[in-house]
């Protein structure tokens, strides 16, 4: 018997949208092996010269002119995509995308991100069969999610779920999932294991991520925390930006033995475990991954737009504070300092992974192949 396929459909604008396919892909197989699945960031493999510069534009954009983007991003707030940009996505990007999916032959396709939602919805009204599935991978809904030919939306949370119910969604076609995580996630690895894998010390453990994206540019907030480097550790995770690790490999102030640096890394889930508070960026992947570990987290420089959105959600349900002053550092590491040996992570804040089922969303698609 032929094997159900699924085509997972992102682009790289940010890496949450693809970590949120991949985390799919590799559920769904570990949930059902009879399943095939692929993965693709579409404008990157049909195109992969113009969506490497579109991209490199849009994090340009991002880091130097955040405003400009929270500008656009809500002023188009409540609109889908319009006819022409449609059009323009799928003349520019997507021309060949009837043709992979020729080839692919998919039961099911799966979008992460609201493009390639829109550009299946294109081909849906243009005769094509395949059920289509949107995973919405932040805590709120910019109308570009949203078009008529999506047959299932997977959501965060309930308010996800009623601001589609507001802009004309049916209910039948909205089902509350959480946001998908890698499977990676699902297990808890022993702490004494992962320190001596790591090299680090039994003190209290900060994980720090999201350097890459603007935190290296705010010296005076990076010159406070390592102040701390003699009571608490510190795991400086700059991912694919070289730059900035090297920037901070080469300041004396870092090489210290209780501060670890890192470049990009696939065991971001290994030291979620190791650490007992995360300062992040609030990207809607990140956060819910700290959520899954039941990490509390402490949010820097949101971005206007959907990463303000995922920090209000958070900050309003004590899963985790909005970085406002330097005092908001100082109060979570004195909490970490005078937490016991045993136990390092402060008590009044996170949530357990017994609080977040991280297979609602697989279980959501399987049942769209029944």
């Amino acid at each position: 018997m032929r094997k159900k396929r699924i085509l997972l459909l992102s682009e790289g604008f940010g890496a949450g949208h693809t970590q949120a396919a991949h985390a799919l892909s590799v559920g769904l197989r570990q949930l059902s092996p009879d399943l095939q699945t692929r993965v693709l960031e579409l404008g990157a493999f049909l195109h992969p010269t113009l969506a490497r510069l579109v991209f490199s534009a849009y994090r340009k954009t991002i880091v130097s002119k955040p405003k400009l983007y929270g500008f656009v991003y809500r002023k188009q707030y409540k609109k889908s995509l319009n006819r022409l940009t449609r059009l323009a996505l799928h003349r520019l990007f997507y021309g060949q995308t009837t043709e992979v999916i020729k080839q692919l032959k998919p039961d099911t396709i799966v979008c992460t991100h609201p493009f390639p939602s829109a550009v299946i919805s294109r081909l849906k009204r243009a005769g094509l069969s395949v059920p289509l599935c949107t995973v919405i991978t932040d805590y709120d809904a910019h109308g570009t999610w949203i078009s008529p030919e999506v047959n299932k939306y997977l959501v965060s949370t309930e308010e996800v779920k009623h601001k589609l119910l507001m802009r004309g969604v049916p209910d039948d076609h909205i089902e509350v999932t959480g946001i998908p995580v890698h499977p990676k996630f699902w297990r808890q690895h022993d702490k004494e294991e992962l320190r001596l894998r790591f090299g680090l010390q039994a003190v209290p453990t900060v994980l720090v991520m999201g350097g890459g994206w603007g935190l290296v540019q705010q010296e005076e907030t990076l010159r406070h925390m390592i102040g701390w480097r003699d009571r608490l550790q510190f795991i400086f995770c700059m991912g694919s930006n070289e730059k900035a690790l090297a920037r901070l490999a080469d300041d004396p102030r870092f090489k210290h033995p209780h501060i670890l640096l890192m470049g990009f890394t696939r065991e971001i889930d290994k030291l979620m475990d190791v650490s007992d508070l995360l300062i992040t960026k609030p990207g809607g992947m990140t956060c819910t991954e700290g959520l899954a570990k039941g990490l509390p987290m402490l949010f820097y420089s949101p971005i206007p737009g959907q990463e303000e959105e995922n920090c209000l959600y958070f900050t309003e349900r004590g899963f985790g504070e909005q970085i406002k002053s330097l005092q908001t550092l100082d109060f979570w590491f004195e909490k970490l300092t005078m937490a016991t040996a045993k136990e390092n992570r402060p008590n009044g804040s996170g949530t357990s992974l017994l609080a977040y089922n991280p297979i609602t969303c697989h279980q959501a698609i399987m049942r769209m192949l029944s």
